[in-house]
This record gives structure tokens, C-alpha cells and sequence, in this order.
């Protein structure tokens, strides 16, 4: 059975009733430790409430499937050629490419670099006018942060130690990584040192040929591997008895969602609609909150654990504006670049960057060469933003707002690509609603948890035995790279506990 998207509804119609282990959800982290269970030999299951996999790391057609668009800013570190190499296969790592020009525009500065340690240094020596030994002490310093180190420093106390009244060069090393995995200046340093230090090895990559194919050399991988796949299969509840999980319940019906935020879903029902599948263990790729009270329910755990995750914060949403040019029309490449963070703010701020009143936006640039085979050019404009303020309009200021965002996004996209709006085929918005909609997270958060959220991840497995988690928590483990690393380390804590289980 195929979506209109060439998507596999499910391949296996024929499930089994119990599993060494059922993986909720589809996005990068679920889909790793999937295929790493899977080939370790042990019976995977993977549900996905959605008709397609992928979670966040995933796109959508419009126009008739004239226009393909990805969701987000997909770029990150180095580091994904090796794990993809290591925990998927040479086809995807190969498929990796660099953005060799990362662009900032603020009234502070506008520069080009290919973001790495070397481009940086020069930079802040050239541009910035700072010491060379003090930017090597901080770079040194950043690289160094571990989860052992002191978790009271914020990242604003690492700049004021080496940049101090350097509100420009906090800008510069702060904003980018605020917009890859929504992390502040109150947030501990050590949560900027390492994303920040992934990125400066080598600098921002992308996968060559779209998210599309990316999510497709995936499943691939995973039905070569033996796990079973069911979508449009909607997890309501992870069963457990006597303190331990012995399965999941699909819900009965798959979910709808409004046409104009998403596309809609295709009404088709998994042939697992309704039913228990029993499990020895239950890994949620889901949000962690949701995993805990929705999921689980809180009556299975301790009061301590509860109220540690009662007080996780969630991170922030996104509000994103897709752009499809004419065909015949394309992007001035030098002009453009890769990726382009602006902003009209006199100086970074983290309050600023989620406001409605938008100072600030992403943007990505689609040129042929990101999907080879096609001729046309994509633009997706990103901010950070906060659920609450698109959660409670009413139906007919929700839909002025997600006009206006569009309206001012052409607006503010102009300077960089002049006539724009003579030059658009296709433009659609979303908000923090239709990330909620999309994934279920709490609060629409594409970026998981604050820092706090990765103990509690990690301490489900003593609280409920067979019950694990991998996801977007802790700011680290956030963005594509972040994920998969997590369902690497969410796979082997499920493969030692199921071995264990199989001696005893």
C-alpha cells in the first residue's frame, strides 16, 4: 500500500503478537536503535503514529508533488558521516555533503564562513579584533566540557570569561546554536560547549538527494534487517505489570489532523488498530513527558521521579515559512549562501528570538544541487518560537497570524533575494501547532528538553523495568546528529538488558 508521497504503509501485514522489543516513534533516535536491535538479531517492532517515518527529520509535497519541501534546517556536524557509516550503512555516510557558506546579516556584523574552528579563529582575531590566545583558551575550554564537569556554569559565564562586553562576539559564537537546538545563555555551559564544539571540527553538512531519500535508504536499511514496520499506528498506552512493561496498545482509530496544517493523513488503518502487541521492552523515541504521563502514567513511578520530571522544562518550538520559487527562477548562490542567519535586533537575545514580533530568521537555500534531479529552487525560512503564543487564538486569528508570518517573511527575504514575491510558485507556514499536531510533543517542542530532561530519560529504565527512552532531551541530544547518538545509546542499554534477561 503507498501514500501519495511513494511512502510504504506498512511491510509486514503480518505482525506478530509479541516482540523482544516495540520502538515508539519514527524519528532519527527510534529508527537507530530500531536498526541496531535489528541487526543485533533481537525481533523488532517500530510503530509510527504518522503515515510516514522520520518524526522531524521528514518533508512534505505540494502542488501536486511539483514542490517538495524539507521540514527544518537540516545541518549538522561532521560527526553524522560516522555514525550514519557505523549504525546505518556507506550509502547514507557517502550521501553527506558540507554547506561551505554559512552567512550572518545583523546590524552587528555580516560575514561568510564555513564555520569551523580555523574560519572562527581568524574572524575573531581579523574582524573582532580578539587575542588569538584567548580565542584558542576558549575554543580549548568549550571542546573540553563533559558531563562530569560543574553543571552550575551557564554559557553566559563561559563568554563573560573570555569575551566580556563583547556582546558581538557572543552573537556570533551564540546564535546559530540557539537556532540549531534552542539553548540560551542561562542554560549550562556545557550544553553549548559540545554542539558548539561538534560544529567546529569540520563545520555544517547536509545529506545530498532530500530528506526523502534519506528516510527511504533508512527504511531500506531497517527492512533489511528484519524489523517490522507499522504506521498510521498510534501508541495510546505502554502497558506495565508489576513494575515492569509487557507490552503496548495501538490505538483504534488513526488520528486526523486538519488538512491545512499538514496535508492531512491518509484514513487507511494499520492492521494493528486496536490490538495489545506484548513486548519485553519498550523503547519511546516520543517526548519525554508525554512517554512518562501519557504513555506510562504516573502512578508507576515514585513521587521523587515524578516530580523531577514534573519540573523538566520543555524546550521551545519553531515557525517555519516554505518558500517554492518559479521554475526558471533560481537563487544568487554567492549572494545567499547555504545558510543565512539574520536579524534586525540590535544584539542576541534569547527572548527575542522567540517572540511573535519575529527580528530574527534562518534561512536555508534549496539549489538543485541539495536534490539532484531537479531544476528548481526552495527556500525555508525558520524562528524560534514559543507554543503558547500560537496555542490560544481562536481559528480566525490563528489564520492571520500564519498569514502575517508569511507575509513578513517575504518581506524580510527581499533583501537577500530582490522580487521575491513576483518569483514564488508556492508558500505555505507552520507554527508550534502543527509541530504538536505532527509529533505529539508537549508544547510542540522541536527541540526537546532543557538539560534536566536527560537524567530522567535515562533513569526510566530503573523506575519501570524494560522501559527506555531516546529522543531530543537535554539540549545535547538534540538535532540530527544528537538523536542518532542517542538511539546508539538507547540500543545498547535495550540490547544489555534483554541479553540479561535471555541468561537469567
Amino acid at each position: 500500500m503507498q501514500t501519495e508521497n511513494n511512502e510504504k504503509i506498512e511491510n509486514n501485514e503480518r505482525f506478530a503478537d509479541e516482540y523482544d522489543v516495540v520502538v515508539i516513534g519514527s524519528g532519527l533516535a527510534g529508527m537507530t536503535a530500531a536498526n541496531i536491535l535489528g541487526r543485533g538479531g533481537h525481533k523488532v517492532l517500530l510503530l509510527e503514529r504518522h503515515y510516514k517515518l522520520g518524526g522531524l527529520a521528514t518533508w512534505f509535497r505540494r502542488g501536486g508533488g511539483e514542490h517538495i519541501f524539507d521540514v527544518s534546517l537540516h545541518g549538522f556536524p561532521v560527526g553524522m558521516i560516522k555514525s550514519c557509516r557505523r549504525y546505518w550503512n556507506k550509502e547514507i555516510a557517502d550521501r553527506i555533503v558540507q554547506l561551505p557558506a554559512i552567512k550572518f546579516d545583523n546590524p552587528q556584523f555580516s560575514l561568510t564562513t564555513t564555520f569551523n574552528r580555523e574560519d572562527f579563529t581568524r574572524l575573531l582575531v581579523e574582524k573582532f579584533g580578539i587575542a588569538e590566545e584567548t580565542v584558542k583558551a576558549f575554543f580549548d575550554e568549550a571542546r573540553n566540557q563533559t558531563h562530569y564537569d560543574d553543571q552550575t556554569t551557564t554559557t553566559r559565564e563561559l563568554f563573560d570569561k573570555f569575551f566580556p562586553g563583547r556582546p558581538d562576539v557572543v552573537r556570533l559564537l551564540m546564535e546559530p546554536i540557539t537556532y540549531a537546538n534552542g539553548s540560551t545563555l542561562e542554560d549550562p555551559a556545557i550544553t553549548y560547549g559540545i554542539v558548539f564544539s561538534n560544529f567546529m571540527s569540520k563545520g555544517v553538512f547536509t545529506f545530498q538527494g532530500g530528506t526523502d531519500l534519506f528516510i527511504k535508504m533508512m527504511r531500506d536499511e531497517l527492512v533489511k534487517n528484519g524489523v517490522d514496520i507499522a504506521t498510521n499506528a498510534p501508541v495510546e498506552k505502554i502497558l506495565v505489570e508489576d513494575g515492569k512493561v509487557v507490552g503496548v496498545r495501538v490505538a483504534a482509530e488513526p488520528l486526523t489532523v486538519e488538512s491545512a496544517e499538514i496535508g492531512g493523513r491518509p484514513k487507511n488503518k494499520s492492521t494493528l488498530a486496536g490490538k495489545t502487541i506484548r513486548a519485553r521492552a519498550v523503547l519511546s523515541n516520543g517526548n519525554l513527558k508525554g512517554t512518562i504521563f501519557d504513555l506510562v502514567g504516573r502512578e508507576y513511578f515514585d513521587a521523587d521521579f515524578i516530580a523531577d520530571a514534573e519540573a523538566t522544562r520543555l524546550n521551545n518550538s519553531s515557525a517555519q515559512v516554505y518558500i517554492a520559487l518559479k521554475k526558471g527562477e533560481t537563487l544568487d548562490e554567492e549572494k545567499c549562501g547555504d545558510l543565512l542567519f539574520t536579524s534586525v535586533a540590535p544584539e542576541f537575545r534569547a527572548d527575542w528570538l522567540l517572540s511573535r514580533n519575529i527580528t530574527s530568521r534562518t534561512y536555508s537555500f534549496y539549489y538543485p544541487k541539495t536534490r539532484p534531479g531537479t531544476d528548481r529552487y526552495y527556500v525555508v525560512a525558520s524562528s524560534n518560537a514559543n507554543y503558547d503564543d500560537w496555542a490560544n487564538l481562536s481559528p480566525e486569528e490563528y489564520e492571520a497570524s500564519k498569514q502575517d508570518l508569511i507575509e513578513t517573511t517575504l518581506d524580510a527575504l527581499d533583501k537577500y533575494v530582490p522580487g521575491i514575491r513576483d518569483k514564488v510558485a508556492y508558500v505555505e507556514a507552520a507554527t508550534p501547532k502543527t509541530f504538536k499536531d505532527y509529533t505529539d510533543h508537549w508544547g510542540g517542542a522541536s527541540f526537546g528538553t532543557k538539560y534536566e530532561g536527560l537524567a530522567v530519560s535515562r533513569a526510566l529504565a530503573s523506575k519501570v523495568g524494560g522501559l527506555f527512552h531516546a529522543g531530543s532531551v537535554g539540549i545535547i541530544m538534540s538535532g540530527w546528529l544528537g538523536a542518532v547518538n542517542y538511539g546508539v545509546i538507547a540500543a545498547n542499554d535495550v540490547d544489555g538488558f534483554l541479553v540479561a534477561g535471555a541468561e537469567n
